[in-house]
């Protein structure tokens, strides 16, 4: 549909407020509960099996075909997922805000990580339901608008859990912030509320395949992978984030070498978060004029130079007047190509498989994008940072090589959106 017109701003409001309800329970675990557990002496050991609980994001894959083949006859397909999902993590917030710090961070210690458990596992599962919701929700065009909804309104939930718990949290303490924040994630739930999906978005169970049980992964993912062209765009999934993968986790230990302090750190987090936000935003509006290809080409390439600007830094020292144009340039260029893969990889979903086809393409780059990062410290040991920046950014521009191919491939099957 390249010439559907603009969503309207009531559905805007409705992907905006759950990208922005997913972003909470991930700022709280990955960017608040560290800091807030060594102050209260926990031991590094513990802290660090926090990111465990990131497992439940990984294996999503596993479960997701059922988010798409089960529907709640009542509440609708992917809204009856979603309600009950979120009201179980307003539930696990209002809880732990009832509990004492100190027995939680000692005594009860597992209690709360069984409880951040629970939590992760719901917000995943709660995830691909809501990519489901816009895939159906929004017309081709509109998908990088949709996209910039996530990725902005995911980096606002973890600012608001991340950096506004901790900026609260030693004036109103532990339990009235996680009052606070599950009180905005209740919020944040009005507008799935109201949305009527079984109107607007029936299920159609016949499109969907008619297995049970075990066959019904095995079926779902081999029916995906049988679409023509996949295989060549699941090259492009799993090659076009690399050279960001394999330069971003360096930045900071760069900078903590030029001499930064947490502060200096913090308030360069934050800001470049601000700029990402801004970045997918115009993401999503270009990419409604520029159509697929040219966003991809486009925003890979500006990427790629921005991941191998970096390089001045090491080479010339990391003053703040270099810093931040650098920095700020580099996350714009992020947002934008997320925003510009994430929504071709919509595109790639068939009818009442969305959720779970979403999910399979991300979880690939995920993982492998996870590998790439995992290496960047040792290759920034061995040949310096200067040398890692501008592989990484050499990495990204070889990459839009298979972006070219798989568009050469799939052209005669599909044209190019409509610019606007």
């Amino acid at each position: 549909m390249p010439n559907a017109a603009r969503p309207a701003n009531a559905t805007l409001i409705l992907l905006a407020a759950l990208y922005c309800a997913q972003g909470l329970p991930s700022g709280l675990i990955a960017h608040s509960l560290p800091s807030l557990l060594r102050q209260q002496g926990v031991d590094l050991a513990w802290i660090g099996l926090l990111k465990l609980l990131a497992l439940p994001w990984l294996l999503k894959v596993l479960w997701a075909p059922w988010v798409d083949r089960m529907a709640s006859p009542r509440l609708g397909h992917h809204r009856g997922w979603i309600l009950p999902l979120q009201g179980l993590v307003v539930l696990c917030l209002a809880g732990l805000a009832l509990l004492d710090p100190d027995r939680l961070f000692s005594s009860q210690f597992v209690l709360l990580i069984g409880v951040l458990l629970v939590v992760n596992l719901a917000a995943a599962t709660q995830d691909v339901a809501t990519d489901g919701l816009t895939v159906r929700l929004l017309p081709e065009r509109w998908r990088g608008l949709g996209n910039s909804l996530q990725v902005g309104g995911y980096k606002v939930g973890m600012l608001l859990s991340g950096s506004g718990l901790l900026l609260v949290a030693d004036g109103l303490g532990w339990n009235l912030s996680l009052a606070l924040l599950a009180l905005i994630l209740a919020a944040l739930t009005l507008p799935i509320w109201r949305f009527d999906e079984r109107t607007q978005l029936p299920f159609q169970p016949a499109r969907a395949e008619q297995a049970f049980g075990p066959r019904l992964l095995l079926a779902h993912y081999r029916g995906l992978l049988a679409q023509p062209g996949m295989l060549a765009w699941l090259a492009v999934v799993l090659t076009f984030k690399l050279g960001d993968a394999l330069g971003s986790p360096m930045i900071k230990p760069m900078l903590v070498d030029h001499g930064w302090s947490n502060a200096e750190l913090g308030q360069l987090t934050l800001i470049s978060s601000l700029a990402g936000i801004g970045g997918a935003l115009l993401g999503g509006l270009l990419y409604a004029r520029l159509g697929a290809l040219k966003s991809l080409l486009l925003f890979g390439a500006l990427q790629a130079a921005g991941i191998c600007s970096l390089a001045v830094l090491a080479s010339h020292g990391a003053s703040a007047w270099a810093v931040y144009p650098l920095a700020l340039f580099e996350q714009v260029a992020d947002g934008m190509s997320t925003v510009a893969l994430f929504a071709v990889m919509m595109r790639q979903c068939r009818a009442e498989h969305e959720g779970a086809d979403f999910t399979l393409q991300a979880s690939a780059q995920l993982i492998l994008a996870g590998l790439v990062g995992a290496s960047s410290g040792l290759l920034a040991k061995w040949f310096g940072y200067q040398s890692l920046f501008v592989g990484a950014g050499v990495l990204g521009v070889m990459v839009l090589g298979v972006v070219i191919y798989y568009f050469a491939l799939a052209q005669p099957r599909r044209e190019e959106p409509a610019a606007g």
